[in-house]
């Protein structure tokens, strides 16, 4: 979460984050270094005498000029190339989430396990409660289990939008007709907000993104190994999730219960 008069980054929240501000202090290190060397050599060609207008030949000088540019630009694309390398990389995701930009909200789908859709609005300055901030706060949050590895799928159905969430270190462009793919893992419970970082039209500001991450009592190992079983029932343009006893899902659902898809008297009608 940004903080007032805060000039520097927000704090990590995923392991991707953590390794985007350690290269940004070394590559902000490498920078520091080089303006320092010029501002002297600056400082000392206007405030001495020791100039010499006769043309030389320095070879080793244009040697040390031309090499050391090239060996500092190594320095700092290594790491780069580690941290595009990880970003890149999805292994065995233990939830799929696809994210969709509308024209000016969010819709969600959860795909595995059980298909789940909901949309996700910003809340009216007026409709606000005690604690919840400003252009940042939805009625219906995304959940995610900490610690679990989230495959996010992103596309746009109107025009382009960004999924960006600062202290995730996450910022995938939402592209209609196209579907952009980014992991991440929340190393610690609590919300975490972003907003779309495209311009998308007049209401640009108003689409917030809010995710949850909530601490379960199964590892996430032990979630892949739950299935659910359920059956879609609909009765007057309605549709009603019946989830079948027996079926060891408590754990997952939890996390659903504050997204206002399966609330706590629908579960304990569930169990039933």
């Amino acid at each position: 979460m940004a903080h007032s008069s805060q000039l520097g980054f927000q704090d990590a929240a995923s392991p991707i984050m953590e390794e985007l501000i350690y290269f940004h202090d070394h590559a902000l290190m490498a920078v520091l270094l080089i303006s320092t060397l010029v501002l002297y050599i600056i400082t000392a060609m206007m405030t001495t005498k020791l100039t010499n207008t006769g043309p030389l030949n320095a070879q080793e000088v244009e040697m040390v000029w031309t090499l050391m540019p090239a060996v500092i630009l190594v320095i700092i694309a290594l790491p780069s190339l580690r941290i595009l390398y990880l970003m890149d990389e999805v292994n065995s995701p233990h939830l799929t989430i696809k994210a969709i930009g509308h024209q000016w909200y969010w819709s969600y789908e959860h795909l595995d396990h059980m298909v789940m859709k909901y949309n996700s609005y910003i809340i009216p300055a007026k409709d606000l409660l005690p604690g919840q901030f400003r252009l940042l706060e939805v009625d219906t949050r995304m959940n995610i289990p900490m610690e679990s590895s989230i495959r996010m799928l992103i596309t746009s159905v109107d025009v382009l939008h960004s999924w960006a969430i600062p202290s995730l270190g996450i910022k995938t462009d939402a592209i209609p007709g196209r579907l952009n793919q980014t992991t991440f893992t929340t190393t610690r419970p609590g919300v975490f907000y972003g907003q779309c970082s495209e311009i998308c039209g007049v209401n640009h500001s108003f689409m917030p993104i809010a995710v949850e991450a909530s601490r379960l009592l199964t590892t996430p190992d032990q979630l892949l190994e739950i299935k659910i079983d359920v059956t879609l029932e609909r009765s007057d343009q309605k549709t009603f999730i019946k989830i079948h006893p027996g079926t060891p899902h408590e754990q997952y659902l939890k996390i659903y219960e504050k997204d206002h898809i399966l609330n706590p008297l629908q579960m304990k009608q569930a169990h039933q």
